[in-house]
């Protein structure tokens, strides 16, 4: 062992950290509407116009309070980016290769990131048409919203 290393001690194993992940009064309202009523909704700031999907409190331009100003959004819109997700991981919604991108619904200025499938992932593109289809069985989480589809 090394002079450096000399007073170091090494346990092997693992360490769970279980957490619970609080959404807030707005992001439950999100997850509740995507689960009960198979409605996507974000927030528009009065001030500059701007809709945010997900929904959150604050105006990132005005810092304006827009957590009413609730807006019903489509369940369309359009790839704005993407990567394909070629690893396996028991934390991952999907089995390799997936399709994560970043999806700007039609009538929100900010992108939503999430699964497209019905298409084979080479063959995705910026810009390609996407439609949300929502889970049958809910999940109480973003995966209410099963996967985006091309239209």
């Amino acid at each position: 062992m090394s002079e450096e290393h000399k007073y170091c001690s090494v346990l092997e194993g693992k360490l769970a950290l279980p957490y619970q992940y609080f959404a807030g009064r707005l992001g439950s309202r999100f997850i509740v509407s995507l689960r009960d009523a198979k409605k996507i909704f974000g927030v528009k700031c009065n001030s500059c116009g701007k809709v945010f999907v997900p929904p959150r409190r604050t105006c990132e331009r005005c810092f304006e309070n827009i957590e009413n100003n609730v807006v019903e959004l489509s369940d369309t819109g359009e790839v704005v980016n993407f990567t394909i997700v070629n690893y396996a991981d028991r934390h991952l919604p999907r089995k390799p290769p997936f399709v994560l991108a970043l999806i700007k619904l039609d009538g929100a200025d900010t992108p939503l990131t999430h699964i497209v499938e019905g298409v084979e992932p080479g063959s995705v593109s910026n810009g390609m048409r996407v439609k949300a289809v929502f889970a049958e069985e809910t999940t109480n989480c973003i995966l209410d919203i099963d996967h985006f589809e091309p239209v």
